[in-house]
């Protein structure tokens, strides 16, 4: 099955790593998307079909937790699975994403490998 993705990151260099370690990982996309912040993916959202979101934390104007409550009390969105990509290596971060419904959370730097086993293990989990 090919996903439409959306990748909400400030960096768009890292936003481009995401994308090409997506294709190195073998993980089959559809339509990649992109966003800078919360905000941007909140647009994105109303207008896209989208099935997995990676997000970043630290960003500006709508950061990746704001995002997530957003996420996590709308309706139209609750299909979505969503990996947290971030350098923030805090348990109690990533406990509170895990709580507002994020399905996986991997820490950067990172390998495709890492980043296609935690694709895999979460639509596994979810199918």
């Amino acid at each position: 099955m090919a996903y439409n993705v959306l990748i909400v990151d400030d960096s768009p260099g890292m936003r481009k790593v995401i994308k090409k370690m997506l294709g190195q990982s073998g993980f089959v996309t559809e339509q990649c998307l992109e966003a800078g912040d919360g905000l941007e993916a909140l647009t994105v959202l109303e207008k896209e079909r989208v099935d997995i979101v990676f997000t970043d934390i630290n960003m500006p104007n709508m950061n990746g937790e704001e995002l997530m409550e957003r996420i996590s009390v709308t309706p139209d969105y609750q299909h979505l699975l969503v990996l947290v990509v971030s350098t923030d290596r805090s348990e109690e971060r990533m406990q509170r994403m895990m709580a507002l419904g994020a399905k996986g959370y991997v820490t950067k730097p990172f390998v495709p490998r890492t980043l296609g086993y935690a694709l895999t293990k979460m639509t596994a989990r979810c199918a």
